[in-house]
């Protein structure tokens, strides 16, 4: 394994050819390079295993454990290695760039599929993720009430060329007690940071000149976006989009009308506090019935009130009405009126 190709993360970051985490299923779970295969070299159990055996009776004896457990897979794990290989390197990282994804490497080497190690491993793209956060970004925000179609808005002028990083589609969450309903399970913190520092980084690779996203407080469900990217946000210029009160109830009822009552009551009621004993009652109430615009009536004010509270600490501000402007005609609008700028 001495001879093995090992290389940085800015290095392996240029090359081309899947990427192989070897880690177990648990902690490539908690997080990984977005887009790896996992091809586990051992199980969960397994790990914990060869790691009590290493704490208890030394390296040679852990080795000697884990050469025990993957004899038996070889075969298997060449069959995965060969089904994902493609054109370009086989990049393969484990934890620290040690024994397991030189083993694999080993492995695929045999195999002629070119292998190349993450040197330092996957805490070396942790280290590289979070000093993504720390680079200036030319931050715009997008902000508006509640049921005003931000995200909407901002898919709209993504796919018309303008840089967009969706905060609430990469935690699969819309930011709201409200928001997970319909979704995927969110990721963890740890690969929610992953995401973002991949999009990031694709917008700036593409020469993108403004980068915007929606104004959020710092926790999306239960992501949390970095710090040093929010203290970022927390100084952008914002363009608040205003919609009128009944457009604003039609959107929030497209949304969440056909997501079910059950799931609708649980999520007020964790609000109920907030909400007051009345105006719970009668978003409930209406819940029973199917109600569902006189629902979101009833607790738009309070989000107005969230929403009006956090907006007043942003100085640097425009407003733009779209009224009667669908996701589509709003984007060419604010394209037209130089609001949002295209990337070259």
């Amino acid at each position: 394994m001495a001879n093995l190709r090992r290389e940085s993360i800015d290095v392996l970051r240029e090359l081309t050819g899947p990427l192989v985490d070897v880690r177990s299923p648990s902690e490539y779970a908690k997080g990984h390079w977005p887009g790896a295969h996992n091809i586990p070299l051992f199980t969960d159990q397994e790990r914990a295993d060869v790691g009590t055996t290493y704490k208890q009776k030394g390296r040679q004896e852990a080795i000697q454990l884990g050469l025990g457990l993957t004899g038996p897979k070889l075969a298997q794990l060449s069959e995965q290695l060969k089904a994902i290989a493609g054109e370009g390197s086989l990049r393969i990282y484990c934890w620290r760039g040690g024994l397991r994804s030189g083993s694999i490497a080993w492995l695929a080497d045999l195999l002629e599929l070119s292998p190349v190690v993450l040197e330092g491993g996957y805490k070396a793209y942790r280290h590289w993720a979070q000093r993504c956060f720390e680079q200036p970004w030319p931050l715009r925000l997008m902000g508006g009430r509640t049921g005003t179609g931000k995200t909407d808005l901002l898919l709209a002028l993504q796919s018309r060329g303008v840089g967009v990083v969706d905060l609430e589609g990469l935690a699969n969450h819309r930011g709201s007690s409200f928001g997970g309903l319909g979704l995927p399970a969110q990721p963890s913190t740890e690969h929610y940071e992953n995401r973002l520092a991949e999009a990031l980084q694709e917008l700036k690779a593409k020469g993108i000149q403004h980068i915007w996203l929606e104004a959020e407080s710092i926790q999306v469900g239960h992501c949390r976006i970095p710090k040093a990217l929010f203290d970022q946000m927390s100084v952008a210029p914002v363009l608040e989009i205003q919609r009128d009160l009944n457009s604003r109830v039609r959107q929030l009822v497209e949304v969440y009308g056909d997501l079910g009552a059950d799931g609708l009551a649980e999520a007020t009621q964790r609000i109920s506090r907030r909400l007051g004993p009345q105006r719970t009652k009668q978003a409930l109430d209406a819940i029973k019935c199917a109600d569902w615009a006189t629902a979101c009536l009833a607790m738009l004010d309070y989000y107005d009130r969230c929403y009006d509270h956090e907006l007043s600490r942003s100085p640097k501000r425009q407003s733009v009405d779209i009224s009667g402007l669908s996701a589509n005609d709003a984007a060419e609008m604010l394209i037209e009126r130089k609001f949002t700028p295209v990337s070259p």
